[in-house]
C-alpha cells in the first residue's frame, strides 16, 4: 500500500534531482515518488548515489499510479503554499526544470501552489522545491498530532 502523500514527477531529467527527491521522500514521508516517461531512472547510479539508500525506503510508481488530490508545483500563479489547505491524500506534481509543467498536466490538477520566495528569485531547483512542500506537509501533520 502506497503511502499517503508523494511527488509526482514530470520528465524530471536531472537524475541528480530524482535521487534528491527520493531521499526527501524518506526524510519527511512516509511519501512515495512517481516518475513519468521521460524521467531520469531513480535507481540509475547517479540517483542511487542521491538517494543515500533512501531507494530501499521509498516506493516507486509510474506517474498515473500517483494517489490522491493532485497540487500543481508551479514557480509563479499557484496559491502560496503555506496558505494551501493541504490535508488528506495528497501528491505534488513537479515538472523538469527549464520546461516547468505542461498546461495539460496542471489542468489535470486540483490546485496550483507556489512556494514564497523573496522578491529577486526567479524559481528554486526542483530538488528543493519537492523537499520543501514535502516538509511542509510533515509539519502540518506533527502540528496536529501533537
Amino acid at each position: 500500500m502506497l503511502p499517503e502523500v508523494g511527488l509526482a514527477l514530470w520528465h524530471v531529467g536531472d537524475p541528480g534531482n530524482i535521487g534528491t527527491l527520493v531521499r526527501a521522500a524518506d526524510a519527511f514521508g512516509p511519501a512515495f515518488i512517481a516518475t513519468s516517461a521521460g524521467s531520469a531512472d531513480p535507481t540509475g547510479p547517479k540517483a542511487l548515489r542521491a538517494s543515500m539508500g533512501a531507494i530501499f525506503r521509498v516506493p516507486l510508481v509510474g506517474f498515473d499510479e500517483a494517489p490522491g488530490r493532485k497540487v500543481a508545483l508551479v514557480a509563479h500563479g499557484g496559491r502560496h503554499l503555506e496558505e494551501s489547505a493541504l490535508s488528506g491524500p495528497t501528491t505534488f506534481v513537479l515538472g523538469a526544470e527549464r520546461e516547468g509543467l505542461p498546461e495539460d498536466v496542471i489542468s489535470s490538477c486540483d490546485e496550483r501552489v507556489t512556494i514564497s520566495l523573496a522578491a529577486e528569485a526567479d524559481s528554486l531547483n526542483v530538488g528543493v522545491a519537492g523537499a520543501i512542500a514535502l516538509y511542509e506537509l510533515a509539519r502540518r501533520r506533527m502540528t496536529t498530532t501533537s
